[in-house]
């Protein structure tokens, strides 16, 4: 069946308590070669450090490892972080990519750190500088993904005239704003900071500017997807991310948890009402609760495309997830 709205995986590589960044990598492939058969669309990774849970801190890398075992599916960041990075070295290393697996690489970028500010200053990020910088790395990063001009001095190789497509991620309006005026696709984290989802997607519609890379505005958000058999068994495998979550409010990070009976044995009302409103941008569910849900999320956001991103604890579960998902997807 056709699917009317492309769907897409972001992946944070989750490592489950009692396996190890080794079983998280190898678990990423086994999803992306499933989601290309299943049809998805992109398949990105997202910039994190210092997280015990998760084990996709070298984008780039993890990029390489994913496109070499897969065949079509589009592979790219969710985002390379850029505050982290020279423009010239994520240039150098995303037109390497791009070199190896030419029309498949995508390079989202994010301005927050993916990080704490301690580990922030482990990654020898310019203290002195600011958010302000961003712009100016953009344009720096389409620079080096363009024609080498003449008297240039400074050229990504490879890198140059491969024209890696940019897209401009974010969680506040700033980030809508931002993709608007370059006339890039943008994409939200409506998956742990919905609340100025609508409003982003609305302003980013209308600011949008045409650019080279793109004629029309194109959006997409992150929703959290737990899908099985029935709403029951999908609520349970939910309760894993919940505990994530409020281990993360609690400032007692770990690998994602097994799931449990009862969440209100883990946490007091007042943290699982905090959670809740984080994860609003979440489906769980049936496959038919899926569907209800994609449909409202669809029509309230206006967006062009769904990234479906899933912490389950269990790989196979969340294999299943995923294709419900996919399956719900090309019903719309």
């Amino acid at each position: 069946m056709a699917n009317s709205i492309p769907y897409s995986i972001l992946d944070i590589s989750p490592i489950p308590q009692g396996f190890t960044a080794e079983d998280a990598l190898r678990n990423s492939l086994d999803v992306a070669q499933h989601a290309e058969k299943w049809g998805y669309t992109r398949y990105w990774v997202a910039e994190h450090h210092n997280m015990t849970g998760n084990a996709s801190s070298a984008t780039a890398v993890l990029i390489g490892y994913l496109a070499a075992g897969t065949a079509s599916i589009k592979v790219g960041s969710g985002g390379v972080m850029l505050p982290n990075h020279a423009p010239l070295v994520i240039a150098e290393q995303f037109g390497t990519l791009e070199s190896l697996y030419p029309g498949r690489i995508e390079l989202g970028l994010g301005r927050a750190p993916g990080t704490d500010q301690m580990t922030a200053r482990a990654l020898r990020r310019d203290l002195m500088g600011s958010d302000d910088r961003f712009p100016q790395d953009i344009r720096e990063l389409q620079h080096y993904f363009g024609p080498i001009q003449e008297g240039q001095s400074v050229r990504a190789i490879p890198g140059a005239d491969t024209n890696v497509p940019i897209w401009i991620l974010g969680s506040s309006l700033y980030g809508a704003q931002l993709a608007a005026h370059f006339g890039l696709p943008y994409a939200f984290a409506s998956h742990f900071a919905p609340e100025q989802l609508l409003e982003a997607m609305k302003i980013y519609r209308e600011l949008f500017k045409p650019s080279a890379q793109l004629a029309d505005p194109y959006s997409a958000f992150v929703m959290n997807v737990v899908a099985a058999g029935t709403d029951e068994e999908a609520q349970h495998l939910f309760t894993s991310l919940q505990q994530h979550f409020i281990r993360m409010r609690r400032n007692t990070r770990g690998q994602l948890p097994p799931p449990i009976d009862n969440l209100d044995t883990f946490c007091e009302p007042h943290e699982k009402a905090a959670v809740t409103q984080m994860l609003q941008c979440s489906v769980v569910g049936s496959l038919e609760t899926v569907k209800k849900e994609l449909r409202h999320w669809l029509d309230a956001t206006g967006a062009n495309e769904i990234l479906f991103t899933g912490q389950i604890f269990d790989h196979q579960a969340r294999l299943r997830s995923f294709e419900i998902a996919a399956e719900a997807a090309q019903s719309l």
